[in-house]
């Protein structure tokens, strides 16, 4: 049997207000509270309740033949209770079926892990609570922000615990290997590793409406050949995606829900594959070899690295700076500064400095309140000179 497993990454980030020189001092609130509002129900509105809706819709058809998962950031779930609750319901609603596994992530969807372990353990643990609460799961798979990983990020999961954990099928991890199959990680024992098949993911999540793109347009039924083509050749075939993937990155005129609607049918049609959550692939298969990987991989850009977020001075500059409070605001016992420091460290902060504007610029001005890096890096340099004179 071959498993189709489909996981959707769902994250919105607290984004910081126009914070001048002058504020410092003055003003110690720093979110956008109309801009996360607004973008929270724009979303909403064109991927999370249409989607979910779906999604409810073909396991409602399917039954158990049909299974997805999910990581919601703790962010996004904090907008989501406050600007838009009756997504939240309808993810809760998913989680009632039975059909949907929801994994776990860092709270904040930060870096935690490069610059402080305890901080990384903490928020890890922070987000399970969140999920047990929410939808009633405990989580036993893990997935990275942006699906960083290396063998120390494996060696960390397993001590917590974790039974599986993601990451990206990057060709300069595999080399000859495929994607699809399951693997373990070189410094683990018992945690198994599933890796993203980046090529037949991204022929939806960027290829989807690129009219110039040779297999355009794509339908279930020639996507469904092409997955069947593994048989023989695999026994998982990884489906990682940004959930905004539907309605949002690819429109709803793009035909991506008619497309959704009508890939399990297509898929099913072998009698050979079924789909799993990422608990189920692992439990129902061995891993087929060890693999090394000492060096950070991400799911980001055509490098696959962490660049997208420490690949200049600005990005550098502010995550250290940040890191380096850790210390004096855990000593506060402050649980609202605790909170706020953990919001400093959410990713898009040290995305939107990014300089990269080459063959991934389009994807870093997806959302992207600022005109240039340096203003997003004086932005937050303002707000955290406030935020340091404040725990003082």
């Amino acid at each position: 049997m071959i498993n189709i497993s489909f996981y959707f990454q769902v994250h919105q980030p607290n984004r910081l207000k126009k914070y001048s020189y002058f504020h410092i001092g003055k003003d110690h609130f720093y979110e956008d509270e109309e801009k996360n509002s607004a973008i929270m129900n724009k979303v909403a509105d064109k991927c999370y309740l249409p989607t979910n809706h779906l999604m409810l819709k073909l396991i409602d058809r399917f039954g158990e033949a049909f299974k997805i998962s999910y990581s919601i950031s703790g962010t996004a779930i904090e907008q989501m209770k406050k600007f838009n609750p009756q997504t939240l319901d309808t993810f809760k609603a998913l989680a009632d079926t039975g059909c949907v596994e929801f994994i776990d992530e860092t709270y904040n969807h930060s870096l935690s892990f490069i610059y402080s372990r305890d901080e990384f353990v903490r928020q890890v643990e922070r987000h399970s609570e969140l999920i047990q609460k929410e939808f009633g799961q405990k989580p036993t798979t893990f997935r990275n922000t942006e699906l960083i990983y290396n063998n120390d990020v494996a060696a960390t999961v397993e001590k917590m615990g974790y039974k599986t954990i993601l990451a990206e099928g990057a060709d300069h991890v595999l080399g000859w290997r495929s994607p699809n199959f399951l693997y373990q990680p070189q410094s683990c024992n018992k945690l198994n590793l599933m890796l993203k098949n980046y090529k037949l993911s991204d022929d939806i999540a960027f290829r989807f409406s690129n009219k110039g793109w040779e297999e355009y347009p794509l339908s279930a039924e020639k996507f469904a050949k092409w997955c069947h083509a593994v048989a023989g050749n695999g026994e998982t075939i990884n489906l990682f995606m940004d959930y905004e993937t539907f309605g949002e990155h690819q429109w709803e005129d793009s035909g991506i829900f008619n497309f959704l609607e009508h890939l399990p049918e297509a898929i099913l049609k072998h009698p050979d594959f079924r789909f799993a959550t990422p608990a189920e692939v692992s439990a129902s298969l061995s891993p087929v070899a060890k693999l090394d990987v000492p060096h950070f991989v991400s799911w980001a850009d055509i490098e696959r690295d962490l660049s997208a977020w420490k690949g200049n001075h600005l990005q550098d500059d502010s995550l250290e700076a940040v890191f380096a409070l850790e210390q004096r605001v855990m000593a506060t016992g402050n649980m609202d500064l605790i909170n706020t420091w953990r919001a400093l460290q959410t990713s898009d902060h040290f995305y939107y400095m990014c300089t990269k504007w080459f063959q991934d610029g389009d994807v870093h001005k997806y959302f992207n309140p600022y005109s240039s890096p340096y203003d997003a890096y004086i932005n937050y340099q303002n707000v955290l000179a406030d935020f340091e004179t404040t725990i003082k």
